[in-house]
């Protein structure tokens, strides 16, 4: 898991010192607001003909074109700002828009909302201690145009005089909201970058299970190949050693070639022997193998595994009945997560039950552990969620996760599509477990069969620890 801990900590690192704020993203706002003013101002001078300072407001959004305009030119659109940077740019657009709000009615202006803004762009793009010295400094200006600011622009006729306790009240509605969008826009990252660095490590260890199953093809094609030239060396060598005189400076050299022929071709045999060395064209598994290849990695980890393999009830048939499947990495390695988590907690035995009717195909793997905490057992399956402590290292010799694992093996599981349900054994019992349903046509998904209807089971390499029973 090396591959998914170094993007972890990249992750934690950027999170804490960059900015995910880029100069064009911040430029385009600011000209969305200049123009935006420009609008404003003009309706209330010129349509509504308010009396407002209209040289200071003109003056105080052009600081904020020529700002644009200057930025444009010292760097690049696709250029990412530094976290003190992009701090420094937000600040500006608050103090501009407070100026802006104290010379046209202070907090009495409906446009004071707008303060809100650089505060939630910051939870979204910068570090916490950015975003609260921002938000500090919102709720600073908040205040000062609340208690000095020239009067709203209105109806000569019919003057506003707000009371103090209503512009305090809007003075609170504004930090307030500030503190809610800043926190939500703030979770809201954090759980999109949190998802984005756990999906990569998933597909990181699908491209590597894949790239072992393509070793595995190409180590059986090459013990295919190679047999065969293998065989006439024996064959050249022994017949040389025929026509050699017994006294030959040859006849040793000879035979070392023939035993390392010899050498060779066992060593191929072997390979082409291995349970998992098939073809990738047909690399077709049934249900119960599916269910040895996965627990045989924790069969020595002395709990014993027992495997049931049946047709579910009201349902006949025997083993040679049962479905196939195409032998997909993604699988094997998220049914062999989930064993591995119920061998680590089991007190003294692993059961895995195999079941399939006209419909379905159904795993249940069960231990008889201490079972899911009730406090998680709801959000077990999202990334950084676990149920094994620190301290899970004294019982299970194993130091306690991220909650990446079950994440990893819950969405390759659910991609190959099969639903994954978790639940406790009922009291008296103790203990977890854990249910995957396929439908049928998704798990024969990509699988090639002799006939209808017909599993040809291959021979084993059985661990002692996994004894494997049918109905």
């Amino acid at each position: 898991m090396s591959s998914e801990k170094s993007i972890l900590s990249r992750f934690w690192q950027a999170s804490d010192e960059d900015s995910q704020l880029r100069l064009q993203t911040i430029v385009r706002l600011r000209w969305l607001a200049v123009l935006g003013q420009l609008a404003v101002i003009g309706v209330v001078a010129l349509v509504l003909e308010f009396r407002l300072p209209v040289g200071w407001c003109l003056f105080l959004t052009a600081c904020s074109a020529w700002l644009n305009v200057f930025l444009a030119v010292k760097f690049p659109a696709r250029h990412r700002l530094s976290a003190r940077l992009a701090t420094a740019l937000l600040g500006y657009d608050i103090v501009q828009l407070a100026a802006l709000l104290f010379f046209t009615g202070g907090v009495q202006n409906p446009f004071t909302m707008l303060l809100v803004v650089p505060v939630t762009v910051s939870a979204a793009t910068l570090p916490p201690r950015h975003t609260v010295a921002l938000a500090f400094l919102a709720s600073v200006a908040t205040l000062l145009i609340a208690t000095t600011s020239y009067p709203l622009p209105w109806y000569p006729s019919e003057p506003l005089d707000h009371p103090v306790l209503y512009d305090l009240g809007i003075v609170a509605a504004v930090i307030s909201t500030m503190l809610f969008m800043a926190l939500y826009a703030r979770r809201l990252t954090r759980e999109g970058k949190l998802m984005s660095a756990a999906l990569t490590a998933t597909e990181l260890v699908l491209a590597r299970e894949q790239k072992l199953h393509a070793l595995d093809g190409l180590a059986a094609a090459a013990a295919h190949e190679l047999g065969t030239p293998l065989s006439t060396i024996v064959l050249v060598t022994k017949e040389m050693q025929a026509g050699l005189p017994k006294d030959s400076l040859l006849a040793e050299d000879v035979e070392l070639l023939r035993q390392q022929a010899l050498r060779c071709r066992e060593i191929l045999q072997k390979l082409t022997k291995h349970p998992t060395e098939q073809d990738p064209l047909h690399g077709n598994i049934s249900l119960q193998e599916m269910l040895e290849e996965a627990s045989a990695p924790y069969a020595n980890d002395g709990k014993p595994i027992h495997i049931f393999v049946h047709p579910a009830s009201g349902m006949t048939g025997t083993a040679q009945d049962q479905p196939l499947s195409a032998r997909k990495p993604g699988v094997l390695y998220g049914l062999g997560n989930l064993i591995e988590n119920a061998v680590d907690f089991a007190r003294g035995r692993v059961d895995l039950t195999g079941e399939w009717d006209q419909t379905t195909v159904s795993v249940t793997l069960t231990d008889d552990g201490p079972g899911f905490a009730p406090e998680i057992i709801d959000t077990l399956g999202e990334p950084y969620v676990t149920s094994r402590p620190m301290s899970a290292r004294k019982t299970t010799g194993k130091a306690g996760g991220l909650g990446l694992g079950f994440f990893i093996a819950k969405t390759l599981l659910e991609r190959s599509g099969a639903r994954v349900t978790l639940e406790n054994k009922l009291a008296p019992q103790r203990g977890a477990v854990v249910r995957l349903v396929w439908p049928l046509d998704a798990f024969e998904a990509g699988a090639e069969r002799a006939g209808p209807g017909t599993a040809v089971p291959r021979p084993q390499l059985r661990p002692a620890a996994i004894e494997v029973y049918d109905r």
